[in-house]
């Protein structure tokens, strides 16, 4: 069955997008490419609500021309697209049509949404920024033009709102886009400031973050903390333990495609807690030691029972330099990392939780520090 939609505008909508030509007049304009568009007998007909615009990631590494014509070719068949991929050094492709219901994020993301903009996944950092750049500015550029707030991700229900958002308030499982974008150095924070305000044409931000006026540095007394864990193999044994992180196999916990039921984790100064969520019992209680042989109160986890999650939070002795537990993880049911997390969820920018409920944790890093280092 065919759906009907009917936008007399589309041609024109088509033809150029001016980015930006809300926030500065010398903003050049990015044609968008038709060539894998929907037809006007395509996608769905249902006219949407404005009051969110989604930023996904597509969670391939692959051009965006080969995503717009594998979402042209199966947007029936698959029940997903979007309206717009930006890609490929900065370029935009259309295969939806703005002001209809793209099928990307569930029945109100859908309903409520104008816009939906997929963004291109990149080892190149040069083209990155190309990507980055066009993406900002068209999901600033759309919200000003339905009348969104630009605001990323705030607790009101109007404004730009990425994917994850959209999971952790309504219905779903992805975490797109901040795993990509801090793939490639870009913090949630950095995220949300960048599309408030857009770039200008030259790729430079309009309203760029004020330089803050150096202050007396502080004596500091910092301490290395190294933390030592490891991952019991389902069915199997306990994993040689892994300190701090690093390169190749003995940088992470666990075992590539393996799942796994337990894990214990120690710090050679200060404190550190942790749980672990399991796909059989969900959050399981806050542990305070490791030790392996201490099934009750040095693990987190049950035998038998699959790990899908992980949470932790470090406190740093008094008087020492403030740090934190960075960590991330993977999955067996996806390549490359997730998003870094910070402690339990309290430090702005960073993942609450390690991992993809749902899907077996795989292998975990863990670095305690002021600061990120993956």
């Amino acid at each position: 069955m065919k759906k009907l939609n009917r936008l007399k505008w589309v041609v024109a909508i088509a033809a150029a997008f001016f980015v930006g030509t809300t926030f500065t007049s010398e903003v050049s304009a990015a044609t968008i490419n038709n060539d894998y568009a929907l037809s006007s007998n395509q996608g769905s007909s249902l006219r949407t609500s404005n009051n969110v615009v989604i930023a996904h990631a597509t969670a391939v590494y692959a051009p965006a021309r080969n995503v717009a014509i594998f979402e042209n070719r199966t947007w029936y068949s698959n029940g997903a697209y979007v309206q717009y991929i930006v890609g490929d050094g900065g370029k935009i492709y259309r295969v939806g049509s703005e002001g209809y219901q793209a099928w990307g994020a569930g029945s109100w993301a859908n309903a409520n949404a104008p816009v939906q903009v997929e963004l291109a996944q990149t080892y190149d950092q040069a083209e990155f920024r190309k990507d980055y750049v066009t993406y900002v500015n068209l999901l600033h550029s759309s919200a000003v033009k339905y009348g969104i707030p630009t605001t990323v991700d705030s607790s009101a229900w109007r404004g730009v709102k990425s994917h994850l958002w959209i999971t952790n308030n309504v219905w779903g499982d992805h975490t797109d886009p901040y795993g990509y974008l801090a793939s490639h150095g870009i913090t949630k924070a950095q995220f949300a400031h960048d599309v408030k305000y857009g770039f200008s044409s030259s790729g430079n931000n309009v309203n760029p973050t004020p330089t803050p006026t150096p202050k007396p540095a502080k004596p500091t007394n910092k301490k290395a903390v190294h933390v030592t864990y490891a991952l019991h193999q389902k069915g199997k044994k306990w994993l040689n333990p892994v300190k701090d992180f690093g390169s190749g196999s003995n940088g992470f916990a666990g075992v590539p495609n393996s799942v796994h039921d337990m894990l214990y984790i120690k710090v050679n100064r200060g404190s550190i807690k942790y749980r672990v969520h399991t796909i059989e019992d969900g959050w399981l209680p806050w542990v305070h030691k490791g030790n392996k042989n201490d099934t009750v109160n040095g693990v987190a986890g049950i035998k038998g029972h699959t790990i899908d999650g992980v949470q932790m939070y470090y406190t740093t002795p008094h008087a020492e330099t403030y740090q934190q537990a960075y960590y991330r993880s993977q999955t067996t049911q996806r390549a490359n990392y997730l998003g870094i997390c910070a402690d339990n969820g309290t430090v702005a920018g960073y993942d609450s939780f390690a991992g993809m409920l749902g899907e077996p944790l795989d292998r975990l890093q863990i670095d305690v520090d002021d600061s990120s280092n993956y």
